[in-house]
């Protein structure tokens, strides 16, 4: 891995890739540089305006290529139905899902569908996206479902009978379980593909610290202005790019020895640099934990993983 950069990525041509929260930050680069590769590139965008915009900027940044813009609101289990149910009436297969949008750090809130909204956008909605969009992962060569998680997710683990922190919320400790619901995610989509014998690669990555409204849509969003300017600070002289911050993420989708249930981010520290193995809390790993959650995940959003039920 050590000096891996964008140019390592292999040929993508023929390949379908669809990105979600892909119309800034390293959702972003992570789409332009599939489509450099050679890779058609579906960008899946809860705002149909920059969802939009951002597929004419990639079309002028890599001629040749045609992006499109599919609208997903991974808050509203309906929207997100309605995407994959066009994908799959529109494209015969998927090659790379990359589960990348993400809420930061919000104050308490419900999605449209009642739950706590960092829970529900990062875990729940990924987690119904990709089990509606299986049929077609399954029945696509060497697919692989890459989720963004993050090194925060070490802050802490999930608390199995309070999903939606009910009985009490931080806003920081939502948002580190919700990373963590990320992980054991990956770790029982690994698990059950290998149950059934599928080439599907199920893997994670995190971006270390990248310069990314992420860290500012929050705080912008509640005019605490001075939090917004200190997080635009530590983006300016201490975060990576947004390019550098796709890099684990590229690798986890299109390197050849990525393993099933791997977890690749940043070198140095976990911060920046070349993609490499990440450190990941034990709890990730905990294979009834992820069992309990899948579960708990079936039932809040409806979607069931056709042939994986183990």
């Amino acid at each position: 891995m050590a000096g891996w950069s964008a140019s390592d990525i292999p040929d993508q041509t023929g390949r379908t890739a669809v990105v979600t929260g892909s119309n800034s930050g390293i959702g972003y680069t992570a789409a332009r540089e599939l489509a450099r590769r050679g890779a058609r590139v579906v960008l899946a965008c809860r705002n149909e305006v920059r969802g939009t915009e951002a597929a004419d900027r990639l079309a002028i940044e890599v001629p040749g290529t045609e992006p499109e813009f599919m609208r997903l609101d991974l808050g509203e289990l309906d929207s997100v139905r309605r995407f994959a149910e066009t994908y799959e009436r529109e494209h015969d297969r998927l090659d790379l899902l990359i589960n990348n949008a993400g809420v930061m750090a919000l104050p308490y809130g419900r999605t449209a569908d009642g739950f706590e909204t960092q829970f529900g956008v990062n875990h729940l909605g990924h987690f119904a996206l990709t089990g509606l969009l299986l049929p077609v992962l399954l029945g696509t060569p060497g697919a692989r479902v890459v989720t963004v998680s993050s090194t925060m997710h070490s802050v802490s683990n999930i608390d199995i009978n309070d999903l939606n922190s009910e009985g009490r919320y931080g806003r920081w400790t939502a948002y580190a379980r919700s990373k963590t619901a990320n992980l054991l995610f990956t770790h029982e989509l690994a698990r059950r593909l290998a149950a059934i014998g599928s080439d599907v690669v199920a893997a994670a990555a995190h971006p270390g610290y990248a310069a990314t409204n992420l860290q500012t849509a929050g705080p912008n969003a509640e005019g605490r202005r001075a939090v917004e300017r200190f997080m635009r600070i530590g983006n300016r002289y201490f975060a990576q790019s947004a390019d550098a911050g796709a890099l684990p993420t590229l690798y986890a989708a299109t390197a050849p020895d990525v393993r099933p249930d791997s977890f690749t981010g940043p070198a140095l520290l976990g911060w920046r640099g070349s993609p490499t193995k990440s450190w990941r809390a034990p709890w990730t790993l905990n294979d009834r934990a992820g069992e309990r959650l899948w579960e708990e995940s079936e039932r809040l959003t409806e979607v069931a993983y056709e042939g994986l039920n183990a």
